[in-house]
């Protein structure tokens, strides 16, 4: 069966050159000019491999890279670029390129290194998070939500109840985890974080609760499950509302009865650990759609913990720029010791839809390309520009409210961002938002 090849290229001329270029060599080619394009055919299908432009139109190869390594896609991805420069192949690479190519490519090493990606066997995906720096670190944001976030943790960390912690994608579901497990009495115990948005019902079983050599056919020896490894400690289940039906069954009784029993065994085994669960999705909704059981929900939710969106607390956003500054400089062997004013109020001033996530991947992309040891906003992506801080916007009497409801537009439903932009006061603006009757989400 021929390689399925995805490639992202925005000079479409040049792009079906490629394309058909790696017809003829043998390869199935799926041809885009966009990043948001290639997110959904990788959604979709199978991709061996993925050769990219570092420049497009709604992003560039580094922050696709990001996204890649965001959601443990494995496969080799070639670089390609009109700009000759070193640092970008070592940014490239150090984000998990396998290679890096410089237009205009010669054939013969494209086909070269495309070989050689795909005979390369990529690393299998991982149920069981990886531990990275940046949980070694506690990082203590500033802003009223935050603090309140903070003495919730502080309260219920060292009781034995279960935890739901509920918030956008990107928001830190996962630190607050490991923060209330550093709070407990289990902190010497094992933390083990599993990812249920890829355990099949097939898996799942296996994973959380182990299995006995010869329950089924790759079983070819026992495996005790996160369970049982991390007896003693905390078990943090991400996506909890990704977890099969079935499954759910099987988690309720070990939660109940604090036992599991592995695949293929006749005989239970018996666990302490504490759960935490985090979720991004309204889970009694999914209840009433029949996709979560009702009696495991209140099982977990003991106690809930809300982190709320970036976008609600953009004083926290100096704190945690700069503390992924200090990690992508370790990562990523940098020595980027600032970040401009100019820059620092484009960040404030954004969205972030994505969260802490997106503020991170920008902020290590900025750290590669930065020069001087300084972020400024010509590092920074261009989406981000899209926002001048110093825009002058002036209500005239009679059409506040249109105005105000076309910069809510601008800035996306960003309250703070809007009162920046028509130079009001955070009251003054919340003020004319009751006046007029304007609500947002």
């Amino acid at each position: 069966m021929n390689p399925e090849i995805l490639i992202i290229e925005d000079d479409i001329s040049f792009g079906e050159v490629l394309k058909r270029w790696a017809e003829k060599n043998g390869f199935n080619v799926s041809l885009t000019t966009t990043i948001k394009q290639a997110k959904e055919i990788i959604r979709k299908k199978e991709i061996e491999l993925i050769l990219t432009d570092l420049r497009l139109p709604d992003g560039d190869g580094i922050m696709f890279l990001s996204w890649l390594r965001e959601i443990k896609n494995p496969n080799p991805v070639i670089i390609m670029t009109s700009y000759a420069e070193i640092q970008s192949a070592v940014a490239a690479i150090k984000l998990g390129a396998f290679d890096y190519l410089e237009k205009p490519v010669n054939p013969e090493i494209l086909k070269q290194k495309i070989n050689q990606a795909l005979n390369k066997k990529p690393e299998p995906v991982q149920v069981v998070k990886q531990d990275t720096d940046s949980y070694k670190k506690t990082v203590y944001a500033n802003s009223r939500q935050a603090k309140q976030m903070y003495e919730e943790i502080e309260v219920v960390a060292p009781t034995r109840m279960s935890i739901l912690i509920m918030g956008e994608s990107g928001t830190g579901k996962e630190y607050a985890a490991r923060m209330i497990h550093e709070k407990s009495k289990r902190y010497e115990a094992s933390f083990i974080a599993v990812d249920c948005g890829i355990l099949s019902r097939e898996l799942a079983p296996s994973e959380l609760f182990g299995h006995v050599k010869g329950a089924f056919t790759s079983a070819i020896s026992n495996k005790k499950g996160v369970f049982e490894q991390a007896d003693g400690g905390t078990v943090f289940l991400d996506e909890i509302e990704n977890l099969p039906y079935e499954v759910q069954v099987q988690l309720l009784r070990a939660l109940q009865e604090l036992r599991v029993r592995p695949v293929g065994s006749a005989t239970d085994i018996k666990v302490d650990v504490r759960i935490i669960v985090a979720t991004n999705e309204n889970l009694e909704k999914s209840i009433s759609e029949g996709r979560f059981r009702e009696d495991l929900y209140h099982r977990l939710n003991e106690f809930t913990v809300h982190i709320p969106p970036l976008r609600e607390r953009l004083e926290d956003i100096p704190v945690y720029a700069s503390h992924f500054l200090e990690d992508a400089n370790k990562e990523l062997e940098k020595n980027v010791f600032t970040i401009s004013d100019e820059a620092m109020e484009m960040l404030i001033n954004y969205h972030w839809s994505g969260n802490l996530r997106e503020l991170r991947n920008v902020i290590r992309r900025a750290t590669l390309f930065a020069k001087n040891g300084e972020i400024t906003p010509q590092v920074l992506p261009d989406y981000l520009c899209t926002l001048k801080c110093d825009t002058d916007i002036e209500l005239k009497p009679g059409d506040e409210k249109e105005q105000i409801l076309t910069v809510l537009r601008i800035v996306k439903g960003n309250k703070a961002a809007a009162a920046r932009l028509l130079k009001m006061s955070r009251k003054g603006f919340y003020n004319k938002l009751h006046q007029y009757g304007i609500e947002l989400r």
